[in-house]
């Protein structure tokens, strides 16, 4: 499902998010300096044992929600541009992206402080979780 709120965008899709490739449009902002993408990739190693995936599921309208949330309180309090998170839900094998958030700012300090504060407050406050797919 999309939510769109420009200039904001969440998305919660099925399995691996897509490869990068080229990044997302940038914004028509003369003053964007900075473009940061940050992108969670599934590791063979969960805790020290071999997993194939990670499975992830996610109380979809709260999540959809908090990351709103997170993202609204992000952008204000960093001065930011743009912000588009997307996350997955369902298997992601090794080496797949489960997570990936894009911000547009002024300047790289502060797109690098928004990403550092919108993943941990993510990891902490939004529903979604993953369990481990151990490799036989």
């Amino acid at each position: 499902m999309l939510t769109r709120e420009a200039p904001i965008t969440v998305t919660i899709v099925e399995g691996a998010l897509g490869a990068l490739g080229a990044p997302p449009r940038r914004p028509d902002d003369p003053g964007c300096g900075a473009w940061v993408v940050f992108e969670g990739v599934v590791r063979e190693d969960e805790g020290g044992k071999a997993v194939e995936a990670l499975d992830y599921t996610a109380y979809q309208p709260m999540a959809e929600d908090q990351l709103m949330l997170i993202a609204r309180d992000v952008m204000r309090d960093h001065g930011l541009s743009y912000l588009m998170v997307e996350h997955s839900r369902g298997v992601v094998p090794v080496g797949g992206c489960s997570f990936r958030l894009s911000i547009a700012s002024g300047h790289r300090k502060e797109a690098l402080a928004a990403m550092d504060e919108f993943i941990d407050r993510m990891k902490r406050d939004v529903p979604i979780w993953k369990q481990p797919v151990w490799r036989m």
